[in-house]
């Protein structure tokens, strides 16, 4: 079920696979299943299906702040969720976007990005960080999830311009030496940029058959980063 897990005094940061199977709700499956593998993965945390929050991603810079589950059925849009609440899971689903997870230990404040192309060139990551530090978090560190890699990602050169403009790291080339976009890297660069700890785990979903990627067969499901703070947990 979980591709990477870490368990931390009164933290736990994780991303699944496809073992726990798709667990977005907009790419054909029965909504039933869907729900019964996010209790699944809910369960696996310790925690009520209710208390695990997705969003509503729509590859921009909108921040939400959550205080608990969403209070209906309609999802707001946005492509980033921060709370300072405890037992709150925040979720990202990604087939190849950057899932970031984010935590500061001391201001118990965590952070969950869906980071695509667009998202990136948007400012999705500085918007979150500024978010977390409205509710109190100062020392931030970050998670950046496996995507699709650099040399998977062969974009249009006018594409790949634009997108170097605001993260010229993210500038590369395909295998094939065409022109290509790494956007993972400009998720760790503009993470450090904003003060933020970076660990980034490795893996390129095209590649890896065991993660979900949209690049290698549009048809697919979304695997998970998830992030929770628990009160009163110690392991």
């Amino acid at each position: 079920m979980f591709r990477w897990r870490a368990d931390e005094p009164g933290l736990t940061r994780a991303f699944t696979d496809v073992g726990a199977g798709n667990l977005a709700t907009h790419v054909g499956d029965d909504p039933q299943e869907v729900a019964t593998r996010r209790a699944a993965v809910a369960a696996g945390l310790g925690l009520a299906p209710e208390r695990l929050v997705f969003m509503n991603q729509c590859h921009g810079a909108v921040v939400h702040v959550v205080d608990g589950p969403w209070p209906g059925p309609q999802v707001p849009p946005g492509d980033a969720l921060v709370t300072a609440v405890p037992d709150l899971a925040l979720a990202v689903l990604v087939a190849d976007c950057v899932p970031v997870l984010l935590a500061d230990r001391g201001a118990g404040v965590l952070g969950a990005v869906h980071a695509g192309r667009p998202g990136l060139a948007a400012g999705v990551v500085p918007a979150t960080l500024s978010a977390m530090r409205e509710l109190g978090a100062r020392e931030v560190e970050a998670v950046v999830g496996p995507a699709v890699c650099g040399r998977c990602y062969e974009v249009p050169e006018e594409l790949r311009a634009q997108v170097a403009a605001v993260a010229p790291v993210s500038a590369t080339v395909s295998w094939t030496g065409t022109a290509a976009l790494d956007v993972a890297s400009g998720v760790v660069a503009q993470l450090r940029a904003g003060g933020a700890q970076v660990a980034w785990l490795p893996g390129c979903t095209r590649e890896d058959a065991s993660l979900y990627s949209y690049r290698r067969a549009q048809d697919c499901g979304r695997f998970a980063g998830i992030v929770v703070r628990y009160a009163g947990w110690d392991r």
